[in-house]
């Protein structure tokens, strides 16, 4: 093949039909070599509750890590949608955000040279604590600002690109990870090691998210006087917008399934599989790398069948991953199983961000996308100590098996659809 066939595969990833300016052009690029940097970081978070796990962190401690943003998120949220709504430019904030929350991947490795023991697990669970500041701000920003970018026609191919870009720099670097932390034998400096190197992530992130081009915002008209009148008007502007609310409504009965599960995994991989730290990358690396050839299939499959299809089918297709892992007592299968819910994974962010954004008015994005993200911290907040308890009591096993059918059941509310 020649070095022309190679720079045009390679130039792919960088333009699509939908843009026709030098602004458009710069702007998808700097989304796709943001994601390289988001993807490095990001092989840090499947190690941090397998970090806190070693530094023999209670199950509850665990689903700190999940639960605390939600809290943050619950109470920031709409108040800090309301206060992006009202900036012309949301990008630096939205970079800045981004910046803060990788750092306390660095702040993670740093604070384990002066803790020791339990002390470690409260100082980092402090540092994630403050770190649920800008991931709120983060949370909110990013679907504003990617709306922005790819349009209203352009969603799923900005977004397959940049989640494709990004799942495979996470999944290299897991690999590398995985790795790293068997060969250096001393704990914790072999995670102190990893947590700080992939930090640089953020640097990469910040340089590129800061360099993007977005018209001003349009700020809607001067708030009501009265705090009464102000909520009237807001949850006035909310209802009204019955698909918005039919489709949250529903996310959130799956979301509880999904986010009960989520704390549940690392405790089962390390506590009843006692999986070694190189097939929990391997677990993590098959959920990841298969996540590139997802995101193609989702965006073909939605140009033949619709989006209602590929939201009725990745949402069944993640829910059948807890049940597996629950009825499975060995660990070789698992990576398999991770592989296959990466498959449908890959749809389901496609289809839930564009879904979403389907039924956000242009005029109030960052207002509806907070609103959004708050109903989603409810489930967060509640569905991991349910989850956590539910393993305590029942076993991790049941847990994660009850943890499934929560998920089929916000299922079963998808396929119901008047429209259809």
């Amino acid at each position: 093949m020649t070095i022309q066939y190679w720079q045009k595969k390679v130039q792919q990833w960088f333009t699509t039909p939908e843009i026709s300016s030098d602004i458009q052009r710069r702007n998808f690029i700097n989304v796709q070599v943001d994601a390289i940097g988001v993807g490095i970081a990001s092989a840090a978070a499947p190690f941090l509750p397998v970090f806190l796990t070693r530094l023999h962190a209670s199950s509850f401690e665990v689903g700190l890590l999940t639960s605390m943003p939600a809290i943050t998120g619950l109470i920031l949220s709409i108040p800090l949608g309301q206060f992006l709504q009202r900036q012309r430019q949301i990008v630096p904030w939205f970079s800045l955000a981004r910046l803060l929350v990788i750092a306390c991947y660095a702040m993670t490795g740093l604070i384990t040279f002066v803790l020791k023991e339990h002390a470690a697990v409260i100082g980092i669970l402090a540092i994630w604590a403050f770190a649920t500041f800008p991931q709120t701000l983060l949370s909110i920003s990013f679907n504003v600002v990617m709306n922005s970018v790819a349009g209203p026609v352009g969603r799923y191919e900005l977004m397959t690109r940049r989640w494709s870009i990004l799942g495979l720099t996470t999944t290299l670097t897991v690999i590398l990870v995985g790795q790293a932390l068997d060969r250096i034998k001393s704990f914790p400096l072999n995670y102190q090691i990893v947590f700080l190197a992939l930090s640089i992530g953020g640097l990469i992130s910040y340089y590129f998210s800061s360099h993007l081009n977005l018209p001003p915002q349009e700020i809607p008209q001067e708030r009501p006087a009265s705090l009464r009148e102000g909520l009237r008007e807001f949850l006035h502007l909310i209802l009204a917008e019955k698909p918005f609310v039919a489709f949250n409504l529903k996310r959130f009965v799956f979301s509880i399934g999904t986010t009960m599960a989520a704390p549940l995994f690392p405790l089962y991989f390390v506590r009843q599989l006692h999986a070694p730290d190189s097939w929990i990358a391997t677990i993590n690396t098959a959920q990841t790398a298969i996540l590139i050839l997802g995101y193609f299939l989702w965006t073909r499959q939605s140009r033949r069948y619709g989006s209602r299809r590929v939201l009725l089918a990745t949402t069944f297709g993640v829910s059948l991953y807890p049940v597996l892992t629950g009825l499975t007592h060995t660990v070789w299968p698992i990576p398999f199983y991770a592989g296959l819910a990466g498959i449908f994974q890959a749809g389901l962010n496609l289809v839930f961000f564009d879904e979403l954004m389907r039924t956000v008015p242009e005029k109030y994005s960052a207002i509806f996308v907070s609103t959004a993200q708050s109903i989603q911290y409810v489930s967060s907040i509640i569905a991991p100590f349910i989850g956590t308890s539910l393993a305590s009591v029942l076993g991790f096993n049941a847990a994660l098996i009850i943890s499934g059918a929560v998920s089929l059941i916000g299922f079963l509310l998808f396929t119901i659809d008047r429209k259809h």
